[in-house]
């Protein structure tokens, strides 16, 4: 994921800001990290470049 999506990103469940906090970035790309919704205090996992922003009863239990 790029940075620069921050911009454009809201929360699915109530359309708040979110917060990015990366674990790992490589040459500019959030390999994996959160985006956090501080309204509905939902976290929404990055992982392999890919933010899952399902629901959390849509996403897939590991």
């Amino acid at each position: 994921m790029r940075r620069d999506l921050m911009d454009i990103l809201a929360c699915p469940m109530c359309k708040g800001p979110l917060t990015l906090t990366v674990a790992k970035e490589e040459k500019g790309e959030i390999v994996t990290g959160s985006l956090h919704c501080a309204k509905c205090k939902e976290t929404y996992p990055i992982e392999d470049s890919i933010p899952n922003l399902l629901p959390p009863a849509m996403r897939k239990k590991p």
